[in-house]
């Protein structure tokens, strides 16, 4: 029983430390800066108040000090310095899937990984969460190298309990637990059941009734993981496909063209509605691929959120 063990915390160990060294010579040559400038300063802090000079804002006035000293005060505000991040990785069982070397999993523990050094490197705090139907791990912002690691392991090596994913959980433990304001990046490849009812309400309802809360209380950027062949299928004639999180079975006719130009169409339908709603509510969306390094698309990413800033 031991010789598994140890062979498979060599892998642990082998496969955090090639992302770690990647994803440090990334932070340093590609988003040196991109990632400080896209979110530092966002949040105030109360510091103190003062006498009232003019041209002070009346906005600004801290009213129950001005009654009890008689003349007006006013609040003083810090811009925030220490950030913290939550990361909040959907772990469900569609995420396993890869049509090339890597999964959406490892894809999205890539991506973590360079988000979670570029915070470490500025001083911020980061935290993780796991979910998939449920909520399966909890790590609460921390600062270190050594807490950056951690998070890097458990994305790509927790065993999740549940298959399915539940979008709507993950939201609504952020929306609980996390009582600062923080920049949440939400990483999942966002497939959610069709059709399914829980108390009366659509899960598609009760998922942008949740996303638009989280939106509210943090900065939310949503991280959208693709695969090319869940877009575009190959001609290969009958093919029996087998759906990872349910276990249901179809077989279809990929060499029909009717069939692909339909589920071509169905698949950018879906793709623009979901993204046409994120943006009509104010979300960021930043969209990777299993096949596609994406450091370039990040910093400008970053670029584009420092630009909305200004």
């Amino acid at each position: 029983m031991k010789e598994p063990d140890q062979e498979f915390t060599r892998e642990i160990l082998r496969k955090v430390r090639q992302i770690e060294i990647k994803s440090n010579r990334l932070v340093s040559e590609v988003l040196s800066g991109s990632y400080q400038s896209a979110f530092k300063g966002q949040g105030i802090d109360f510091e103190e108040v003062r006498e009232y000079q003019p041209g002070d804002e009346v906005r600004s006035i801290d009213w129950n000090v001005t009654a009890k000293m008689g003349i007006p005060f006013v609040k003083q505000y810090r811009e925030e310095r220490e950030l913290t991040i939550l990361l909040a990785v959907d772990i469900s069982e569609s995420t396993t899937f890869g049509s090339e070397n890597r999964s959406k999993r490892e894809r999205m523990a890539e991506l973590s990984a360079l988000l979670a050094f570029s915070a470490a490197r500025n001083g911020d705090k980061v935290g993780l969460l796991l979910f998939a139907e449920e909520v399966e791990q909890y790590l609460p912002p921390a600062k270190g190298q050594k807490h950056v690691l951690r998070i890097l392991r458990e994305i790509l090596f927790y065993p999740n309990k549940t298959k399915g994913t539940n979008l709507n959980e993950g939201l609504r433990f952020i929306n609980q637990v996390m009582r600062r304001r923080a920049v949440v990046f939400f990483v999942s490849d966002f497939t959610m059941p069709e059709s399914e009812k829980i108390e009366d309400e659509n899960m598609e309802d009760l998922f942008y009734k949740e996303i638009s809360s989280t939106k509210r209380r943090h900065d939310l950027i949503c991280a959208q993981i693709e695969d090319p062949h869940e877009v575009s299928l190959p001609k290969s004639g009958l093919t029996t496909f087998e759906d990872a999180e349910s276990g249901e079975v179809i077989t279809v006719d990929l060499s029909d063209k009717n069939f692909q130009k339909e589920y071509v169409n169905a698949i950018q339908s879906k793709h623009n509605d979901f993204s046409g709603k994120l943006k009509r509510r104010g979300i960021d969306t930043f969209k990777f691929s299993t096949t596609v390094d994406f450091d370039k698309s990040l910093k400008e990413f970053f670029h584009l959120r420092k630009s909305r800033r200004r």
